[in-house]
């Protein structure tokens, strides 16, 4: 089930669905301001990784390297340089970006298990670059800001305020995916998907295009971790560490990949899952909790949560052919008329 099968009128219902959650959720009870930036910010990581997995085919073990990598830049500049937070979140999509471009470069010339190892080899050398540079991140203890700093002079200090601004950003980061992959360029990765070879022997630069998925999707990716970052006030190991990378994979399998709105639906029940399920009796428990219910998703729904509700929804349960006396139309292979 791809993008293509949800654009248009079935794809602006979802979207309407997911973004008027998305304005009350900061109300609805038992949900706390900060939870819901969490896993709003969780949300746009799973979107820019559904870019890279579901719509190139390439997984990616380490996008930690860009979400903690921009969340780190965005909380020093904060730190010690400037308050403005439009500022810190371009410096740390920026870093994202380049260090994208730079990874890329390597990465793509490798494909499977050995371009998935790559960036998981590249991303614990950030950990440990972070862990050993105490006098810039922190070590241990991380960075911490005092204050999210201000907006066209605006202060970001109240956690709904804050929650709304990055809404408004997920909005028009979703907005752009689609866009991308509903276009000429989403179509050439498309075809790169289902098979290279033929991509590359009809003209196109394969490696190219990769890079530039590759690019797009660390981009996004820092961005979501330093509005993660900000929001929290903290940047720390764990947003540089390889589980957070498996996090953000875990998320986008669970909601379907090659959807875009299905890894938003897989963030927001793995962090609810997260969140929730710690504070019960069984709290020391969760991952083992998390554990079945994603092995029990992957069983009963191996296309995700939304990729399954797609495919069952609106796949056609027969086989649709040309009609040949009219090619503009198709019909139900078997009922009688001639077909090419």
């Amino acid at each position: 089930m791809r993008i293509a099968q949800i654009h248009g009128r079935r794809g602006l219902v979802a979207g309407v669905i997911l973004f008027g959650i998305g304005l009350v959720l900061p109300y609805l009870p038992g949900v706390y301001p900060v939870f819901a930036i969490d896993l709003l910010c969780f949300a746009l990581a799973a979107v820019a990784f559904d870019l890279l997995l579901g719509f190139t085919g390439l997984l990616s073990f380490g996008h930690a390297l860009f979400w903690g990598g921009g969340g780190y830049t965005a909380t020093i500049l904060i730190a010690h340089a400037t308050h403005s937070f439009l500022l810190a979140l371009l410096a740390g999509t920026l870093y994202a970006l380049v260090l994208a471009v730079i990874v890329g470069a390597l990465a793509i010339r490798r494909t499977g298990i050995y371009f998935a190892m790559i960036t998981l080899a590249i991303a614990e050398i950030q950990y440990f670059m972070a862990f050993q540079l105490v006098s810039l991140t922190g070590g241990e203890n991380g960075v911490q800001i005092a204050t999210r700093g201000t907006i066209f002079g605006l202060a970001l200090e109240n956690d709904r305020a804050y929650y709304y601004v990055v809404l408004g950003i997920a909005v028009v980061v979703t907005v752009f995916a689609i866009r991308v992959v509903t276009s000429p360029f989403g179509a050439v990765l498309a075809a790169m998907r289902e098979n290279e070879q033929r991509a590359r022997s009809i003209g196109y630069n394969t490696e190219r295009f990769k890079l530039a998925a590759f690019t797009m999707s660390g981009g996004l990716a820092g961005l979501a971790g330093s509005l993660y970052a900000i929001g929290n006030k903290l940047s720390g190991l764990d947003g540089v560490d390889w589980h957070t990378s498996g996090k953000i994979v875990m998320m986008t399998i669970l909601g379907g990949i090659g959807t875009i709105f299905g890894p938003m639906v897989g963030a927001g029940l793995f962090e609810a899952l997260d969140y929730y399920v710690s504070k019960t009796a069984i709290g020391d428990k969760t991952n083992v909790v998390m554990g079945f219910i994603f092995a029990v998703v992957i069983l009963v729904a191996r296309r995700g949560i939304v990729g399954e509700i797609l495919h069952r929804a609106f796949v056609p349960k027969v086989l649709l052919v040309q009609d040949e006396e009219r090619p503009d139309r198709l019909v139900p292979e078997g009922s009688g008329v001639s077909a090419t």
